[in-house]
């Protein structure tokens, strides 16, 4: 099994707004970190390299990310231990507080690629229900099916409150 993540955010302003320049700057780096970190396997972009131009949210300023992981840790280390914690840590800068979930998790057969309709379910499922071993977040994971337990990285309570 892999690991499938989608995160969504509200931006600030429009994308070529002054305000988001610091998110956009960083956005390319940030994403090929991302595509050589150990354990990454695919992430949605564009022919443009991200997904900044997804509009899948009636809101014209939800930004969507998704990519598929081959563990939960590879993830958590890309997105709390590689230069991703950067932008991370100054997203309110850029991105409004949410008023549910900004980030799921799900467990994936490996070689299957997510659909956005299936991230925003899990996201719908998380609001729902909480943590469950459906849709779940790092501070509440579940281990893949057939799997007895998972190792769940440490994670500081700051971070999950958005997006990653």
């Amino acid at each position: 099994m892999h690991l499938a993540q989608v995160n969504v955010a509200r931006m600030r302003a429009s994308l070529d707004d002054p305000i988001m320049a610091g998110f956009t700057s960083q956005l390319e780096r940030i994403n090929a970190i991302a595509d050589a970190s150990p354990g990454f396997v695919w992430r949605l972009a564009t022919p443009d390299g991200d997904a900044t131009a997804l509009r899948v949210f009636e809101d014209e300023r939800v930004l969507v990310n998704m990519s598929v992981w081959e563990s939960l840790e590879a993830l958590h280390h890309y997105v709390y231990r590689s230069p991703h914690l950067g932008p991370l840590r100054d997203r309110r800068e850029w991105f409004e507080p949410g008023d549910g979930p900004m980030l799921a998790l799900w467990w994936v057969p490996k070689g299957q690629i997510p659909t956005i309709e299936e991230a925003k379910g899990k996201l719908e499922e998380l609001r729902l229900h909480g943590p469950t071993p459906a849709a779940f977040t790092f501070r509440k994971a579940f281990p893949p099916p057939g799997s007895a337990a998972v190792h769940v990285p440490e994670v500081d309570a700051e971070f999950c409150a958005g997006p990653a």
